[in-house]
């Protein structure tokens, strides 16, 4: 069995959320606060693949550094996005579960259960 590891910020309602439900299945799992671990830009670009995603995918559009970078108008390339994210990791949804080869953002929370 491939172990689950949870890309999440602890203070994120949704990531204690699927975080519950992952330990209540009884696999193994790591939980990563990508805040005080960050992600490198391969890594990222490692989990977007995986998982069949884009940078504006997985963009977090409510944020204020979203607004402020002025980023729905945006023309900037997926590098550019995903270095953004990197330096911002508010920009990033979260959370991203990484299982094997499959990554997916759990948003709403049950969505876990795809790989569980």
């Amino acid at each position: 069995m491939a172990h689950i590891t949870i890309y999440q910020k602890p203070t994120c309602s949704t990531c204690r959320k699927v975080i519950k439900l992952v330990e209540e299945s009884g696999q193994p799992f790591t939980a990563i606060n990508y805040y005080e671990k960050p992600l490198t830009k391969t890594r990222l670009k490692e989990l977007l693949k995986k998982g069949g995603l884009t940078a504006k995918d997985v963009m977090r559009a409510k944020e204020d550094i979203y607004k402020s970078l002025n980023l729905a108008k945006t023309d900037k390339s997926e590098d550019e996005l995903i270095d953004l994210m990197i330096k911002h990791p508010d920009l990033l949804q979260r959370p991203l579960v990484e299982k094997g080869n499959k990554v997916i953002m759990a948003r709403p929370p049950e969505t876990i259960e795809e790989i569980l």
